[in-house]
Order: C-alpha cells, then structure tokens, then sequence
C-alpha cells in the first residue's frame, strides 16, 4: 500500500534539494520536463558574470574568467550525469544544429549505407533535420520511419544511423537503450539517442549502453533557463574518425593561428563550431551545480514513485481521462500524460488555477516529474485541482480554447 503523501515526503532522502531552486508561492509545477525552473542564487551569480566578468573585464574576461574553457567546464558536468567520458562531450549551440552535426558525423561513418531511420513520432524538430540533411545530400539518402512496435524490424543492410529519442516527448514511454542499441548494432548500423527528456531525470549511461552518438538539451531537467545551451556526445572508439560538417575555427586544432586551412582538433573538441554563448552558457554552468551530490539511482526511484502517486490519484479522481503513459516503470521515462478531446482547454484552466502542465497535440496533457523540487503533497494537490476543474467544466470558456503561440 502507498504510504500517504506527507509520509512519504518525511521520509524523502531528497527532500533537502528543493532549497536549491526558486518557485513561485501557489504553484504546483509540473512542466520542467519543458522548461526547468530557476536554481536559487543563479540571478545573483548571474549579476557578477555581467558586471564584473564582462562589465570591467571586457575582452580580457575570455582569460581572466576562463570564458574559453567554460563549455568544457559544463560538458563535464553533464558528462557526468549521462554516463559518459568527460573528453566525450561538449556543449554548445541548439538541439536541432547538434542533430546535424552528429547524424552528418554518423554518416561520414557508415558511407557504404544511405538511410537514416527513426521513430514516426519522434519530435519533430529531430525528423526535420534528418529529412533536411538527407535532401541536402542528395545522392540516394533517404529518411525513412517505423515505430517503436516494428524498429527493430526495420533496421536492415541499408540503414546507416538509427536517431531515436529515448523517451518520447508526448506519451512518456521509453526505449530500452541498451538492448536498442546492441540491436543496431547488430546490423551494422549506428545509434543516436536524443536525451532531451532523459538528462537530469534519471540515470542515462551512454558508455555501458555502447551509444555512438547522443544530443541533449540544457534547458529541460537540466534547469539551464529558456534556450539554454544544448550538448552532445560522441563514444570515444568514434572522436579521431568523425568528419565534422559544419567545420568553425572552434573546432579548429589552433583557431587562434587563424590559419586558411582548416584541421579538425583532436577528440570532442573538433565538434565545436562557433564563439560559445558565454551568458546562457554561464547560467547552464550554475544550474548543474544544484546536481552536486545528487544520487541519480534515488531520482529515479522519486521520479517513478511521483509518477505512480499521480497517475492512482488522477484516475481515482478523474476516469474520462485516458492513460497514455506506461504503467510499468522500466517503460517509462519521468512524465505522465493523459489524453482528452478538450486537452487544450483544460490545461489553460488547470494552469489559471495554479497547476502549471503543458499541451501535446492534439489532445495530451502533459506532467512532468522532476524530482529535485517535486513533492508527494504537490502531486496530489495537482490532481485535486484537475478534478476540480473537470467536475466543474471550468474549462468549458472561450478563452481556454483560444490556442496561444506556445502551447
């Protein structure tokens, strides 16, 4: 039997995390699986990279403050919590040009071999880069899509890269990374895996799992702020063979020589592209701080022990709507979505009575987990408001079904 929610947060090993991040009174938020929230003290430590790193020492803060080392600094940050090599990462530019960059990468691998497959409902912006890079080829590449029931099917002779997510953005299930990507391998393919609702929600371990190659963003779990920095990983059995296609004088072996030719650096390094953004970059730094000490194996266990106290409270208090999560934890990644013909309109009403989720179209409510700042006593208040909302159809008004730009 559950233990009750104000027990269970007593007894909570993590409880003493939740100090680290700033939230606001009167909320319950459970969209960090988009957008993480603010760590404590990072506005004030943010103020000193502005007025005295860059405010007094001006150029001279590329050295002075160490900007230059700065994405090495994160990427062994978040090496460290998506199992990974620190000489395996690096941090720096978006999600979607890190994409390109390591499927080019991949290609540049498997040459004999023209297609590039991935999961049918992967996000979108994973599959428009991937049909993008394909047509900018030309030459017979070709993305093709399965679904996660017929992947491992359709990964055949032809296939070059597999580009799957680990943990699917609206319904929350989650690929078995290590037995997927032993499977590739099997037939002669690589894998790619897209962290971005993995990293900093619970274990990831990209080395023991054989990865070749992962992206990851670092505004999520990761708490980095509104397009913070993204990262990736290359296995290190890959680093000296990679070519990377987008070729910037930062991934240059000495793009202070400002030589004409360009010559890849050695390892991670030669991903590298352009001047790395110091600001958004320097509040990532801060925000991975709150990760120091933390035992990711008791975040997974709170992760699904949230999970399982909200999806027993919202189907007790709330049977018309549908499960789309899995049930099973080991199928799952940390969120919970359920599905409703009036999905919009009762997130808009949920969110104005202080339950902050986020809409999937076109019709999944979505609930993140994150369980440094999450506790059992929000989960059910959470769900005591969404029943209210129902009962009541507070929904049920004009304004809750005008669709805003970000939903």
């Amino acid at each position: 039997m559950m233990a009750s929610a104000q027990e269970s947060d007593r007894l909570d090993p993590l409880k003493d995390y939740r100090p680290r991040f700033t939230l606001p009174e009167g909320v319950v938020y459970l969209d960090g699986n988009s957008l993480g929230v603010l760590p404590a003290g990072l506005s004030d430590r943010m103020s000193d990279v502005i007025e005295r790193q860059w405010g007094e020492r001006l150029v001279r803060g590329w050295n002075d403050a160490g900007w230059i080392d700065l994405s090495s600094q994160v990427a062994g940050k978040i090496a460290a919590l998506v199992g990974a090599g620190a000489n395996c990462v690096t941090v720096g530019d978006s999600t979607s040009i890190n994409v390109f960059k390591v499927l080019s990468a991949a290609l540049s691998l498997r040459a004999d071999r023209r297609v590039i497959l991935s999961d049918r409902n992967n996000f979108p912006t994973d599959l428009y880069v991937a049909d993008g890079l394909t047509r900018l080829l030309g030459q017979g590449y070709e993305l093709k899509l399965a679904t996660a029931d017929t992947m491992e099917e359709a990964v055949d002779e032809t296939v070059a890269a597999v580009l799957l997510t680990e943990v699917d953005y609206r319904t929350g299930e989650r690929y078995d990374m290590e037995a997927m990507t032993r499977h590739i391998h099997g037939r002669g393919a690589l894998a790619i895996w897209d962290l971005c609702h993995s990293a900093g929600a619970f274990p990831v371990h990209l080395d023991a799992a054989g990865a070749d190659f992962a992206i990851g963003c670092g505004y999520k779990y990761l708490n980095g702020g509104p397009g913070a920095p993204a990262f990736l990983y290359v296995a290190e059995r890959h680093l000296n063979d990679v070519a990377p296609a987008l070729s910037g004088w930062m991934g240059h072996d000495a793009p202070f020589a400002f030589t004409t030719d360009y010559r890849p650096a050695d390892g991670i390094g030669r991903m590298k592209v352009g001047t790395p953004p110091i600001l958004s970059l320097s509040a990532l730094n801060i925000a991975l701080d709150a990760f120091e000490g933390v035992d990711m194996a008791l975040m997974r266990q709170k992760s699904q022990e949230l999970c399982d106290r909200f999806i027993a409270e919202v189907e007790h208090r709330c049977p018309e709507l549908e499960l789309v999560t899995p049930r099973v934890r080991e199928q799952r990644g940390s969120q919970v979505s359920f599905r409703h013909p009036e999905g919009y309109a009762i997130m808009q009403a949920l969110i104005a009575n202080g339950v902050i989720g986020d809409f999937r179209a076109p019709d999944i409510l979505r609930f993140g987990m994150t369980p440094l700042y999450l506790r059992h006593t929000d989960i059910v208040a959470a769900a005591e408001i969404l029943e209210r909302v129902l009962r009541q159809k507070l929904w049920d008004r004009e304004e809750y079904r005008t669709r805003a730009k970000v939903t």
